[in-house]
């Protein structure tokens, strides 16, 4: 298998603030790889790497086979899926749900002069009915609920049948329906053979979406472990990750955290 993403000796670092601090991570084709780790961890900023929108301060990072200081990073977003709260920050709220899938085929967040084939407007359509979405294509994106919403800008990152899909924290923000029908979509796609390599942020192990195969855990800017998610999300690295005593239990292919009781 080839690499998707490499990354050696990369820091990142910010008015003398490490926000990554020399990591090494390797992601191959057809892997699928949960970032986790605790609020201000760093874990945002290696998918902005990945995502060929951050540039580290210092070492290599090779995105899909190529440099990022040696690419165009226009041609090299149009090859990643990204969905983030960043991203739909980006996004006009007047614009229709189909309209904000479409506009990844051209690589833009506004919907223009631009004339789209008839095969973006099937392949939008499909997408959003994979998520659950193809009673919305009319809806404005602006009047959607927070599901919907994720819902829609992960469609959109699948857009342009990308080889690399990150999603930062999609769960985030869900309420208990919410949470687990984005996971069972989610889960479909990571098992699905087709489907891009996967690297997806969180910091709870409740959000981990079956078919996930490998686990990268990071605190304070530095990558604690990181491999196959059957030996590496243990109670004990999970507990030096976030820095408190945890249990850790898996049924079937979920988990559940909790912290021991005082007293």
């Amino acid at each position: 298998m080839s690499d998707v993403l490499e990354l050696v000796d990369v820091s990142v670092v910010r008015e003398g603030r490490a926000l990554v601090d020399h990591v090494s991570w390797t992601v191959k084709e057809g892997e699928r790889w949960v970032v986790l780790g605790p609020n201000g961890a760093g874990k945002t900023t290696l998918l902005q790497i990945a995502g060929a929108y951050l540039f580290p301060s210092s070492g290599e990072a090779v995105v899909l086979g190529e440099k990022l200081d040696q690419v165009d990073v226009f041609e090299q977003r149009a090859r990643i899926g990204l969905a983030s709260a960043a991203m739909y920050e980006k996004l006009p709220v007047g614009q229709t749900v189909l309209e904000t899938v479409l506009t990844a085929a051209y690589g833009q967040t506004v919907h223009g002069k631009e004339t789209y084939e008839d095969s973006d407007e099937s392949r939008a359509l499909l997408l959003l009915d994979l998520l659950g979405m193809a009673s919305f294509t009319g809806r404005k994106f602006g009047s959607l609920s927070e599901g919907e919403r994720k819902r829609t800008l992960i469609a959109r990152a699948l857009m342009t049948d990308p080889e690399l899909l990150l999603l930062d924290e999609p769960a985030a923000g869900l309420d208990l329906g919410g949470r687990e029908d984005l996971i069972r979509r989610l889960a479909a796609l990571a098992r699905d053979e087709y489907a891009p390599s996967m690297v997806m942020v969180t910091h709870h192990v409740e959000e981990i979406v079956p078919g996930m195969t490998h686990v990268l855990m990071i605190r304070q800017g530095k990558v604690l472990t990181a491999g196959p998610i059957e030996s590496t999300l243990t109670a004990r690295n999970l507990s030096h990750c976030f820095g408190l005593p945890l249990t850790l239990e898996q049924r079937g292919d979920r988990w559940t955290a909790q912290g021991f009781p005082l007293g």
